[in-house]
């Protein structure tokens, strides 16, 4: 068989898992993929917030893509997914917010010391009690559970960052990501959330100008976690102290015990919280962009692999240096970018036996909406998904010598990830960070949550390391701000690295012969259908 040279690495990966690295990307295959990072991060996308005509420009661009390549459409309408919005625009000057303490009222500033945001519908008025739940984490199968014995019927609840250090941090992300839907079930009028001054990733100046953008949520009822109005609102570390005044608790020891993974205490709280929470609602469109590429073996097309990123943004806001376009390059213009190239790989090359969904969605940054619609309203059989790796964020920053398949420990494509990763010379390693709760923090998790097994490439890093100091400062100066743009510094051939592994890692899945299983161990096999 004679080769392409452009799918030789590839070919070789597949074939001679003992293989070390495979040469270096082309400049080619960089010039292609960062071709399509600055047509979609522009400043003419104007940052691409869901339902704008931003959005819709970048779409243009991705079917166009798809259509060149010779992907399939696979949505309801052409490559479109069409999907209605209810967007929530919050007022903060007409909003206002004060802690009836014992000592007396203390006005909480808004949006500067307290911001509401959350994907549902919110209340106009709160009067009502407060009762601290620790960390809100409901897990009864790990023998934890912060509501048990706690009266929340008719009452706001004040829960901390963190969770204890003897549960994974995969059970306690989808316990927090539940959290609101129990509350409301359980009678509570909402939830005031404080993280601890050393847990904090975005610098709270950067979260309060994150709080200007609108909310959403969608306007199918039967997707929703919360089907009632109920408040959501962050509160300032600098001003938690005054929530504990009275109950024999400071906010500095809470935090304490909170930064050790140690228990915390429930309690109820001596104070009342009030709010007005002016907020304007209106319709929004916008539309998930679905491919395909069909399968080539007669049993086994009938089966999906999906590649998914999100191609929304923040928008226009606040500014920040000047600057009010969030461009999002690296979140995720770079991950939408490698769904194309590696699109384009395969379509190169025989059509691996299972058919593969590209799927390009809409609305991660307002809760993971677009994926949420997908899973739950798929363009084709939902039985038929058998994996979906997401790809969202990458940071090319540092140099790729070894990945970070988030959830690979939970599933069989762990094995997969780890075959692909030997045949580069690339380590699989666990999430560095688990209590950031990323695994459960992007699209993969619709799928997870339709019980179809999902990994979450990351480059990897290890604690106390260079690299993980140059993730983090990332993360605190450019994550969701004006400065994720196309003049940052970015490593593309370490870019382009990934996009290697991730093509090679979803032909391997694309070809075995046995479906992807949850481990039998893994918490997450509960959500198969």
């Amino acid at each position: 068989m004679i080769l392409s040279p452009r799918l030789f690495p590839l070919a070789l990966l597949l074939a001679a898992p003992a293989l070390a690295a495979p040469p270096e990307p082309s400049q080619a295959a960089i010039d292609a993929w960062w071709a399509h990072v600055e047509a979609i991060a522009n400043d003419g996308m104007e940052g691409r917030l869901t339902g704008s005509p931003g959005y819709d420009r970048a779409a243009a661009y991705v079917i166009a893509q798809f259509e060149k390549i010779g992907v399939k459409p696979a949505g309801t309408k052409g490559y479109l997914q069409p999907i209605d919005f209810i967007e929530q625009r919050f007022d903060p000057k007409a909003s206002s917010a004060t802690l009836k303490a014992p000592s007396g009222d203390v006005v909480l500033a808004v949006p500067t010391d307290l911001y509401f945001r959350g994907s549902f519908a919110m209340p106009k008025t709160v009067d009502a009690p407060l009762v601290f739940a620790g960390y809100g984490l409901s897990i009864p199968e790990a023998g934890n559970d912060d509501f048990a014995g706690l009266d929340v019927k008719g009452k706001v609840v004040v829960v901390v960052s963190g969770g204890p250090a003897n549960i994974s941090g995969a059970l306690k992300s989808d316990a927090r990501a539940d959290r609101a839907k129990l509350l409301a079930a359980r009678g509570a009028i909402g939830i005031i959330a404080v993280t601890t001054p050393r847990q904090v990733e975005i610098v709270w100046e950067r979260q309060v100008g994150i709080s200007y953008q609108p909310s959403m949520y969608l306007a199918d009822t039967a997707l929703r976690d919360v089907s009632v109005p109920f408040m959501s609102a962050t509160l300032s570390p600098a001003k938690a102290e005054a929530l504990f005044a009275g109950s024999g608790h400071s906010f500095a020891a809470l935090s304490a015990l909170s930064d050790a993974s140690q228990p915390v205490p429930t309690f109820a709280l001596p104070g009342r919280f009030a709010a007005t929470i002016a907020s304007e609602a209106r319709s929004v469109h916008s539309a998930n962009i679905i491919g395909l590429i069909p399968g080539s073996d007669p049993k086994l097309k009938a089966e999906h692999v999906v590649l998914s990123a999100h191609l929304d943004g923040l928008g226009i806001g606040e500014p920040v240096k000047g600057d009010t376009i969030y461009n999002g390059t690296f979140d995720n213009a770079i991950g939408v970018a490698s769904v194309i190239e590696t699109a384009k790989v395969l379509k190169k090359g025989k059509a691996p036996k299972r058919s593969l969904i590209l799927a390009i969605v809409t609305a991660e940054e307002k809760g993971l909406l677009g994926s949420r619609y997908f899973s739950r309203r798929p363009t084709v059989p939902a039985a038929s998904l058998v994996a979906n790796i997401n790809l969202d964020m990458p940071l090319p920053i540092f140099p790729l010598t070894s990945v970070s398949p988030l959830g690979f420990e939970e599933s069989s494509l762990g094995e997969d990830a780890r075959a692909v990763g030997a045949a580069m010379g690339l380590p699989i390693v666990p999430d560095p960070l688990p209590d950031r709760n990323a695994f459960t923090r992007s699209d993969q998790y619709s799928f997870i949550r339709q019980g179809v097994p999902a990994l979450f490439p990351k480059y990897g890093f290890a604690r106390g390391t260079p690299e993980e100091a140059t993730e983090r400062a990332w993360r605190a100066n450019i994550y969701h701000s004006p400065q994720d743009q196309l003049d940052q510094p970015v490593l593309k051939t370490e870019g382009v690295k990934l996009n290697q592994f991730v093509t090679a890692l979803v032909q391997r899945i694309a070809n075995t012969p046995e479906r992807p299983h949850w481990n039998e161990t893994s918490y997450f096999r509960r959500f198969v259908k």
